[in-house]
């Protein structure tokens, strides 16, 4: 709200903060309830893979993964989540991480798969990235009978069995914030485990 001097009312400032904080923390801290965490995740559908050869879940099995729903450069969730999946990649994949991106289509221009060859680019991926036509895998791992599902630039953190054992429901981390550290110190707190097998 803006006052008639041009100035921003600090008591509204400060009271949109506040919300802004409990959506956040209400999200991250529901996030282990997620309907999916616990369970195998079921194997994704997707297809024109950048930077890796198709992958299965059951290639990666034995590793933790990190798998991003991402969108356009515009997304302003993805973009400032970009660098913290990079960091990660480059840090932890020594140690058992894979991080893998799933593009999903949100402009109403048709898909095209050198378009996203070029995000990926710009965002400096250099994990493997695949298209989720038709939000398939999204979907079914996520907003189908989810009602805590909000955004669709989620992330999902599965063990070495491919058990989802965290989901980070927001749309942002940045190095630093809570969603941050939340979700590296569950990185780093299954690269611990061992698989089951």
């Amino acid at each position: 709200m803006v006052i008639p001097t041009g100035r921003r009312n600090p008591l509204v400032t400060r009271i949109t903060r506040l919300l802004l904080i409990t959506v956040c923390c209400t999200a991250l801290l529901s996030a282990d309830q997620a309907p999916i965490t616990g369970l195998k995740a079921p194997e994704w559908v997707v297809s024109d893979w950048i930077n890796s050869d198709p992958l299965k879940l059951e290639d990666l099995s034995g590793r933790v993964v990190l798998v991003r729903w991402w969108t356009a450069p515009q997304c302003p969730f993805c973009a400032a989540s970009a660098p913290a999946l990079k960091q990660w990649y480059s840090d932890y994949r020594k140690h058992g991480l894979v991080v893998v991106g799933f593009y999903h289509h949100k402009s109403t221009a048709p898909l095209r798969t050198e378009e996203v060859r070029t995000y990926v680019k710009q965002f400096g991926f250099d994990f493997p990235v695949a298209i989720d036509h038709e939000w398939r895998t999204l979907k079914r791992w996520w907003l189908d009978g989810n009602p805590q599902a909000k955004w669709t630039s989620v992330s999902f953190l599965l063990d070495r069995d491919g058990v989802v054992r965290y989901v980070h429901p927001v749309g942002v981390y940045e190095k630093g914030d809570a969603g941050y550290k939340k979700l590296e110190s569950e990185i780093t707190k299954l690269l611990r485990e061992q698989a089951s097998r």
